[in-house]
């Protein structure tokens, strides 16, 4: 499981997250909204051990991410941000094997290939294999990433907790990639027992596929639960300003803004 109990974070005086606590379990689809400015980033940063909150904590599993080397982290939990620019030229087999660095010291093993085989099966990149990474779209490129962050935690080393965090990972994608992604995070979540957790911005696609919302507003939790729980007419007027009609048709929602 991964926790995080009573995060702060500010920058220049400016308050970015405040008394943050929320619970992600594993096999679930956790999704955090909010409109810009809402602290989503800033709190992934914090889950992922990129960025030390000024107060609270969060634990992997129970294990103090703070007191964890990086090593150790890296071998647990995969990042996938929403800036991934290589600026040399690689063949995309090479970069989807980074994935696979925090787990051979000199030179990849056979499982390693392997992993990263399966890895570009699952996300459709494996024509790609032999091309160099800088002629790719930038769908193409997001697709590879995807890859990479995967193979970084494909098998699971005893028993512990694996956790994937997503900040925004649907740019660049077209509506195609965008639900096919999406239904693939429910597979992995779901098969591997993995913590999902991701930042989306469209409501729609965070109504269908989440477990679990996580509704941030001026850097506070405003809501978390079910969709039923978190995309409400007053919660959405006081999240984005707007004025939204909301229809559930069984586990569907539909949003009208």
């Amino acid at each position: 499981m991964l926790t995080a109990q009573h995060i702060s974070y500010a920058v220049g005086g400016k308050t970015l997250l405040e008394d943050v606590s929320i619970a992600f379990q594993p096999g679930r689809i956790h999704l955090i909204i909010g409109p810009n400015g809402a602290g989503k980033s800033t709190l992934v940063k914090i889950l992922s051990g990129h960025l030390r909150p000024q107060q609270g904590v969060v634990h992997y599993d129970g294990h103090v991410v703070t007191a964890m080397h990086v090593s150790q982290l890296a071998q647990v939990r995969a990042v996938l941000s929403q800036h991934m620019e290589l600026a040399f030229p690689m063949q995309v087999e090479e970069v989807v094997m980074m994935g696979r660095y925090p787990h051979f010291t000199s030179r990849p093993a056979s499982r390693d290939y392997e992993i990263c085989k399966e890895a570009m099966l699952f996300f459709d990149v494996i024509d790609l294999q032999n091309r160099n990474y800088l002629t790719l779209s930038g769908g193409e490129k997001q697709r590879v990433h995807f890859a990479r962050v995967l193979a970084q935690i494909w098998d699971a080393s005893g028993d512990t907790v694996r956790i994937l965090l997503l900040d925004e990972p649907l740019t660049f994608l077209d509506v195609y990639y965008q639900v096919d992604f999406m239904e693939k995070l429910v597979s992995l979540a779901r098969t591997k027992n993995l913590v999902v957790a991701g930042v989306v911005h469209d409501l729609q696609l965070a109504g269908k596929y989440a477990d679990h919302l996580v509704l941030l507003h001026l850097g506070q939790v405003l809501a978390s639960g079910d969709k039923q729980a978190v995309l409400t007419q007053d919660l959405i007027r006081k999240a984005y300003r707007l004025e939204a009609e909301i229809q559930y048709e069984g586990q569907q929602v539909r949003i009208y803004f």
